[in-house]
């Protein structure tokens, strides 16, 4: 009997029981500027542990495991310098991943998870228990921390809001409202194709400087308005509101509250937009259903298929008209008031 092609069972089992090695391999390297520091070229570990502050010999150990996973290309010299993989992490770099890691590896995400067969058992986010107070708590009391987690949801917008901007017909919309859309990276994408159209960012007041410092360096500052507050109070009338990785934050109840403020603002002949990763079949390969767990892990939200969608738009007063899939997982879901 012919065995089985690829690596016996136990073997991917070991690759996965020590994934969390490799998040933190990774948390280290974004967080030390490795890839901004090899961008010029290559250097020592000893030249490297001098410019982060580094122990010499733990910078050596560090990179010889990157050098493994092709985080680092290392020669019979001792130097090490960079790789595709390894650009990724560039800081301001397009598409960087930088901010990204860090967050996955930073206390917000990191001990949540550490609680996940709590989450499990109870069907609730471990948060409080890890850190005292739920994630967007954590984030206020972290400043650092929730700038960081504002900055990755930029990262994973940056490619995706300009394919968006390609996709969505903005054909006679006057006001767009980005709800819950930090910086307004998504807004400023849609802006740019129409010089007509005026833009709304809602988010909390912690990312409100932010959000106006974005919009003027887009050139934009006199096309959009930045408030401070919660999707969850009335918000301004507009003709598309865009739900960019919002709904998957929130329990099924909370999203019924922010699609009925978005249907009762919504001018007549206007749409909602949510961007999110709508679930497949069981057993299709994907993020989604990984993705699913991590808002199990950190906040009352979860990955829905578009079935799931359907009913939170009905219980609004909405209905879904159109799906558009991105080049990504992510897929744009219109819906119309009733």
């Amino acid at each position: 009997m012919t065995p089985p092609a690829g690596p016996p069972p136990q073997a991917r089992m070991m690759s996965m029981i020590t994934g969390y090695w490799v998040t933190q391999i990774v948390h280290a390297v974004a967080e030390l500027r490795i890839a901004d520091h090899l961008a010029d070229g290559p250097r020592t570990a000893a030249e490297l542990a001098e410019l982060t502050g580094s122990d010499p010999d733990a910078m050596f150990r560090l990179l010889r495991a990157c050098a493994s996973l092709e985080l680092a290309s290392g020669d019979e010299e001792g130097r090490f310098g960079t790789t595709p993989l390894l650009a990724t992490l560039l800081e301001g770099a397009p598409h960087s991943l930088r901010d990204i890691a860090i967050v996955h590896g930073s206390p917000g995400h990191w001990l949540s998870w550490g609680k996940f067969p709590d989450a499990v058992r109870a069907g609730a986010p471990q948060t409080r228990a890890a850190l005292g107070m739920d994630i967007w708590e954590h984030f206020v009391a972290n400043a650092a921390e929730g700038e960081r987690f504002s900055n990755s949801m930029t990262e994973l917008t940056a490619g995706l809001s300009e394919e968006i901007a390609q996709l969505l017909d903005t054909t006679g919309v006057g006001v767009a409202v980005d709800v819950g859309g930090a910086n307004g990276a998504l807004l400023h994408a849609l802006m740019r194709s129409d010089d007509a159209m005026r833009g709304v960012v809602v988010d909390l007041p912690s990312v409100e400087e932010t959000a106006i410092a974005e919009a003027e360096k887009a050139g934009m500052r006199d096309r959009v308005t930045v408030i401070g507050g919660s999707f969850f109070d009335p918000i301004p009338n507009g003709d598309l509101f865009l739900l960019k990785a919002v709904m998957h934050n929130w329990d099924d109840e909370s999203c019924v509250r922010i699609l009925a403020n978005c249907r009762e603002a919504l001018n007549p002949g206007g749409r909602v937009v949510v961007v999110e990763m709508p679930l497949g079949p069981i057993g299709e390969p994907g993020f989604a259903p990984l993705l699913d767990l991590n808002m199990l892990a950190v906040v009352p939200g979860r990955e829905r298929d578009l079935a799931h969608y359907d009913a939170l738009f009905a219980a609004a007063g909405l209905h879904r008209t159109k799906v558009t899939p991105t080049r990504s997982p992510q897929s744009l879901i219109e819906a119309v008031a009733m």
